[in-house]
């Protein structure tokens, strides 16, 4: 009879290696990606945490102010005199105390006489070389904004929550 081909195990040892090392080669490559997505996954959501998206108490973090501008009038406009280069100067300014809380409008109100004092006494010692500039009158009013931001403190007020101040009117003479 003829010989029958028969296969040989050394063959199929190899044929059956061939096979399981693709096979390891994905599941090492889906393991990684798997890896990969949750550590980005947590390091996005840790920057999302981080960043001030949400606070520990699950509460959003607080938006700009709402609601419309409201605005106190300190009247009647402020006059004080200071000295320039020898000679008697008068200061007339008009304030205005802008903010978006109604709280802190009350409070402005009710301490009219002490934020006035305050300002009052800013005012005056002021020098006339630094106000003629537009410089020296953005300080005066950062400082009258420190000044009011003091007082509501004092009160019992959130000092952070007075926007700002204008001077709506400024004269020297």
């Amino acid at each position: 009879m003829a010989d029958i081909p028969t296969l040989e195990p050394a063959a199929e040892v190899q044929l059956a290696d061939d096979d399981e090392t693709p096979k390891k080669k994905r599941s090492w490559l889906l393991l990684s990606a798997i890896i990969a997505s949750v550590l980005l996954a947590g390091g996005g959501g840790a920057a999302w945490y981080f960043m001030g998206a949400a606070k520990p108490d699950g509460k959003a973090k607080a938006a700009a102010p709402t609601g419309p501008a409201l605005y106190v009038l300190l009247d009647p406009p402020f006059v004080t005199n200071f000295e320039a280069d020898q000679a008697v100067r008068f200061l007339q300014i008009t304030v205005q105390v802008m903010s978006h809380d109604p709280a802190t409008v009350e409070i402005v109100k009710a301490n009219d006489p002490v934020i006035r004092n305050d300002l009052l006494l800013l005012f005056g010692n002021q020098k006339y070389t630094d106000l003629a500039s537009r410089d020296g009158k953005e300080r005066l009013r950062a400082q009258a904004l420190e000044a009011v931001r003091r007082v509501v403190a004092t009160n019992g007020g959130k000092p952070e929550r007075v926007d700002a101040i204008y001077f709506t009117s400024f004269v020297m003479q």
